[in-house]
């Protein structure tokens, strides 16, 4: 199967994701079970019934979209229908190291729980905010970063479409500035701190112990990891790639190009909503991606 399965992030959820596959599946109750067992609330009744705003804080939403991909790979694994190569999205890499074999659900989990919790506590330390900015060049980025205080790009999604993270009043001023050269559009996101920025380095050392406390394998199928957007099968290279991915940005574009540039067209996403689909028509219209993250549409690929 010459296919690459690819999990998204944080952003992709929404409220009752992962509910039929629940319902229709042995296995996925017994992921969601087990999750909720080893983080210590009800991920199902979150995940299912909301509300939103509880969804969509980090230390549930992480969780969530990971359990969820998980859920969806394992039916995908039951029809014995495996990826070629995988890549994840910020969070979505701990999908994506399942997957590969990389660390255990159980322990991928643990590090997702404590990493999700980390990261909204370094919101609250060293509070930051996010902007997704549309339709600015290289050189436009370099002059919007270029604010008193921190703003850095964040994810590298496609051509033209970069988000920036940094300190609140700097990334306010980064927004104007977008304005002020014409941007189309410079939008503020949503979110609870400063992800894959320097703001993030109150929760490097409580994640950098927990990744010492678990088991990476060296993995047969190439990762291609956020960090250095290229393919790693060496266990200690993508433990230490997981580390950095906290403070540095998602190489997304790149990280398909390289795919593609290395022979692989077909791609799978795998988990809630659509996100990374629509990010592939931008990146190169010529691939063909499918979403995956429903019962039916689990039913349709197998068909």
């Amino acid at each position: 199967m010459n296919k690459v399965y690819l999990f998204p992030g944080q952003g992709s959820q929404f409220v009752g994701m992962g509910k039929d596959i629940f319902e229709q599946s042995d296995i996925a109750k017994q992921i969601y079970q087990s999750a909720s067992d080893i983080l210590g609330f009800d991920l199902v009744d979150i995940s299912f019934n909301g509300p939103e705003d509880k969804l969509r804080q980090t230390q549930f939403t992480q969780p969530a979209i990971f359990v969820h991909s998980v859920a969806v790979y394992n039916l995908l694994k039951e029809h014995n229908l495996f990826p070629s190569a995988v890549a994840g999205h910020s969070l979505g890499e701990f999908s994506a190291l399942v997957a590969a074999n990389v660390l255990t659900f159980e322990d991928a989990l643990n590090i997702v729980k404590v990493r999700s919790s980390e990261m909204a506590k370094a919101g609250s330390i060293q509070p930051g905010s996010m902007a997704a900015i549309l339709g600015a060049d290289d050189e436009q980025i370099e002059q919007i970063c270029n604010q008193d205080g921190v703003v850095v790009p964040a994810n590298i999604n496609a051509l033209g479409q970069i988000v920036i993270s940094g300190e609140v009043d700097a990334v306010a001023s980064a927004v104007e500035t977008a304005k002020s050269l014409g941007i189309r559009k410079a939008i503020p996101l949503n979110v609870s701190g400063a992800f894959h920025s320097p703001l993030m380095v109150p929760a490097r050392e409580p994640l950098s112990k927990i990744l010492e406390s678990v088991k990476f394998n060296n993995t047969d199928i190439p990762v291609y990891q956020n960090v250095t957007a290229s393919p790693e099968t060496d266990a200690e290279i993508i433990k230490d790639n997981i580390l950095k991915q906290l403070e540095n940005p998602v190489r997304w574009a790149d990280i398909i190009t390289n795919m593609i540039s290395d022979g692989f067209t077909d791609f799978i996403e795998v988990g809630p909503n659509k996100v990374l689909s629509g990010l592939n028509r931008r990146i190169n219209r010529d691939v063909n991606s499918t979403p995956i993250g429903t019962f039916e549409q689990i039913q349709n690929l197998i068909a």
